[in-house]
């Protein structure tokens, strides 16, 4: 029977959510597809162009690329299996998966520029503080964070008198406990001091405007840091060090 593309699609995600699936990256692809084809559409009529320039996008292929296809080609087996399609539209062809360049790992001269840094590349309007951006760093480098892991911190999370971080809902939904040396807890408690409130739900890392970080406002941030820091690769805008290699760094 004819069904409707942005309706089966929804079929498919609550299916998969109900196995108990984390389908979020999947389940935004294909909604975006749905959308660039038109939610009306009846899967039956999906055209092999129409997904090839859905999947081609705009830029260079990356591994975004690969991850559209991933969830498209889901997403045809279940339609196909459910007997709504009897034809998958998907490219017989895959481009190769572009090549991962290594992490950047900076080096003790390279953080020290860095963190001196910080003070420099705000800019009067900016709404992330150097404080506050140092602390970020601070997390990432000295005790090993992820992004989202840092900047989903509350006051409550980190222990300081204890000198222990919570970290919770990290990437494997799990809660772990990040003990922090004496010379990184010292620089969180001054950090503390200077910049947060009495609030312990309150966001670790804020905002002049007291809402949390993002990340899109935390990696634009790094990157006008590194341009100050005189911080480059060769390769284009894609190789350049990025901030969650303080991560990789803090594991070398």
């Amino acid at each position: 029977s004819a069904m409707k593309l942005r309706q089966l699609i929804e079929q498919y995600v609550a299916f998969k959510q109900s196995l108990g699936a984390d389908f979020r990256t999947s389940g935004f692809a294909l909604k975006a597809f749905s959308k660039a084809l038109g939610d009306e559409l009846d899967v039956q009529d999906v055209q092999p162009e129409q997904v090839d320039a859905f999947l081609a996008g705009t830029g260079p292929i990356t591994s975004h690329w690969h991850r559209k296809h991933s969830a498209l080609v889901g997403f045809y087996d279940y339609a196909v299996s459910h007997r709504y399609v009897a034809t998958v539209p998907l490219p017989t062809v895959l481009p190769k998966q572009p090549e991962r360049s290594a992490p950047y790992i900076y080096t003790h001269d390279e953080l020290r520029r860095l963190f001196s840094s910080t003070a420099a590349c705000q800019r009067p309007r900016t709404l992330l503080e150097p404080g506050t951006f140092r602390a970020l760093l601070l997390l990432l480098y000295g005790a090993g964070l992820r992004i989202s892991e840092a900047l989903s911190l509350t006051l409550a999370d980190a222990d300081l008198s204890a000198a222990i971080i919570t970290v919770r809902d990290t990437k494997f939904y799990k809660t772990r406990l990040v003990p922090l040396c004496m010379d990184l807890t010292f620089a969180l408690a001054r950090y503390v001091g200077a910049h947060c409130v009495d609030q312990p739900d309150a966001p670790f890392l804020r905002l002049r405007n007291g809402k949390r970080v993002s990340q899109s406002a935390a990696r634009s941030a790094f990157r006008r840091l590194r341009i100050l820091a005189g911080l480059a690769r060769s390769g284009g805008a894609r190789h350049q060090p990025r901030l969650h290699e303080l991560r990789h760094t803090a594991a070398v």
